[in-house]
């Protein structure tokens, strides 16, 4: 299993295109601040134009290695072939809290989350593609790879992964109380924040599972005590 990403080769660009427009104290532009929301967030979204112009977007699991965003799909997988060499959109967001104002107007949630834009390119070099796969299981389940059968060349060619340089990025962050109007503050509706979390369970075994393989302690290490 490799060490943990190292730390950041570049700064994301702060562009035009990544600029944090509404509510521009929220932005962050620090390719830390980046890579420890992708680096934390369960799945991305992932943007592209199709052919006939239908903007399309879809989850995907992602991983990161530097400076680098990987994705991974079937080989003939339409999103993984439209992004070859083609503008893409990455974003992922990771929910903290619900925001609870006295008016609906300034209900809100405490996130963090990131945008990437660049083109996708795909991955021919075995070393980049075996270190890519490790990087996107070990964002499911850290340890996960050093416990399982490793791919095979059957399976391997069944999968395309793509890179995305995040050289061009920003974050953006809400925290604190809801922000009601002055003339509400003597209401009695009730405000505050709910935090918002996501947990794993408790593992649930396989139903074809060979009886005595108990629960590894990378996988146990996921779950909160019973």
């Amino acid at each position: 299993m490799p060490d943990s990403p190292t730390p950041p080769t570049a700064e994301p660009a702060r562009s035009e295109r990544t600029r944090v427009l509404r509510a521009g104290d929220r932005g962050r532009y620090d390719a830390a601040t980046v890579h420890a929301i992708l680096d934390a967030a369960p799945i991305c979204h992932v943007g592209r134009v199709a052919a006939d112009g239908q903007p399309i977007v879809i989850p995907m699991i992602h991983g990161r290695i530097d400076d680098t965003l990987y994705l991974h799909g079937a080989a003939g997988n339409a999103t993984m072939r439209g992004i070859e060499d083609a503008p893409v959109s990455v974003t992922a967001t990771i929910v903290d809290g619900l925001v609870l104002a006295r008016s609906v107007f300034h209900h809100s949630m405490n996130y963090r989350s990131v945008v990437v834009l660049g083109r996708g390119r795909t991955v021919e070099d075995p070393d980049e593609r075996m270190a890519a796969l490790e990087a996107i299981t070990e964002r499911i389940s850290p340890g996960r790879w050093e416990h399982c059968r490793l791919p095979n060349q059957k399976e391997l060619r069944a999968t395309r992964v793509t890179a995305i340089p995040l050289v061009e990025a920003s974050a953006k962050i809400r925290t604190g109380p809801p922000h009601d109007d002055d003339a509400d503050l003597d209401s009695d509706v009730w405000a505050g924040v709910v935090p918002w979390t996501t947990t794993a369970g408790r593992p649930e075994a396989a139903p074809d599972l060979r009886p005595g393989i108990e629960v590894p302690g990378h996988i146990d290490a996921m779950t909160p005590p019973a």
